[in-house]
């Protein structure tokens, strides 16, 4: 996790701002002409915005609302949470679905903080499996439960805007510990994730 204060993020927008003028001139475009006098800031704004996970601590978040758990021991699942991402080979965006279970051991932690940790690794230059490992790993780690398992679908402006062109493809990537490595309990999430 980097931290920046006010100062630092002003500066580094400030700087950014500088490369994005610099990229529309090579582009071909006039960076002084109307429509464009303002984008270079915007764009620098908006990369920050949508790589702000680089600044905050997912664990925190999870150990921001941990609870002892009442002896529950089944699947808690949290389902169809949208995500935004760049992928890290084009810094064009990939978006979709994530669905996270875990069984709780000793902990809990608040239905609103798994999400939250979605959207922290999501707000990276990412892949998607990697993405679907860091969701995995960072509540194995903090809640220490039977078991997680992370399934994420998604689609890829850099396979429907440029390359294959391809508009209609759905990557699907997934992970899981613990209890998820019996093939029934698996079979019992995916089945959960798909019900509407």
């Amino acid at each position: 996790m980097t931290v920046f204060n006010e100062e630092q993020i002003l500066k580094n927008q400030e700087t950014l701002s500088g490369h994005y003028r610099d990229i529309l001139s090579l582009l071909g475009e006039d960076p002084e002409r109307e429509g464009l006098l303002k984008t270079p800031l915007r764009v620098a704004k908006a990369m920050q915005f949508l790589t702000k996970g680089y600044r905050e601590d997912p664990e925190a978040v999870l150990r921001s609302a941990m609870f002892q758990e009442e002896d529950y021991k089944q699947m808690v699942i949290v389902k169809d949470i949208d995500f935004f991402s760049l992928c890290e080979h084009h810094m064009l965006p990939f978006f979709g679905k994530a669905h996270v279970a875990y069984i709780p051991k000793k902990y809990i932690t608040g239905l609103s903080k798994i999400p939250r940790v979605v959207d922290i690794f999501a707000r990276r230059l990412q892949i998607q499996e990697r993405l679907t490992m860091q969701i995995k790993d960072c509540i194995q780690r903090t809640l220490d439960p039977l078991g997680v398992m992370v399934v994420i679908e998604a689609q890829h402006m850099c396979m429907q805007m440029r390359g294959v062109e391809k508009q209609n493809s759905l990557t699907t990537t997934s992970d899981f510990t613990g209890f998820f490595q019996q093939a029934k309990t698996r079979e019992e999430f995916m089945n959960l994730i798909k019900k509407r």
